[in-house]
């Protein structure tokens, strides 16, 4: 990581939080590759705009000055969490992506949701230090 002589992060995409949100979002990419072009303009591009706007949101985040305004788009990074896991729902029960591989992937937005509210948590401890 590049760090500051400090040991702050220069750059959002050192963060392991937005890594493990962009690798995410490649899979939902790749595996989205299969569901029918009917889908296209639906539940394909719906996922696939979630998927992205939790790396999108914690990069914007990151590059915002003050902490409460950081927040906001860490928060909005998890609401697009959250309805990437509706899609993998959806995308099951409409037989789009077998169960195995939704559980899987629903599992890891899972273990980044507990990532995402651990950097939460510490924005806001610095909130509450300045």
């Amino acid at each position: 990581m590049i760090k500051e002589s400090n040991g702050a992060i220069r750059h959002f995409y050192n963060l392991e939080v937005w890594k493990d949100a962009h690798a995410l979002s490649i899979k939902i990419y790749k595996i989205t590759e299969a569901f029918p072009g009917k889908e296209v303009y639906g539940i394909t591009d719906q996922i696939r705009r979630a998927a992205t706007s939790v790396s999108a949101n914690i990069a914007e985040g990151f590059g915002r000055f003050h902490f409460k305004e950081k927040i906001k788009f860490y928060y909005n990074a998890r609401g697009s969490l959250s309805e990437v896991q509706n899609f993998i729902f959806f995308a099951q029960d409409l037989g789009y992506m077998n169960k195995i591989i939704a559980r899987e992937l629903f599992k890891k937005y899972d273990d980044l949701n507990k990532k995402l509210n651990c950097f939460i948590k510490s924005v806001q401890i610095k909130i509450a230090n300045c």
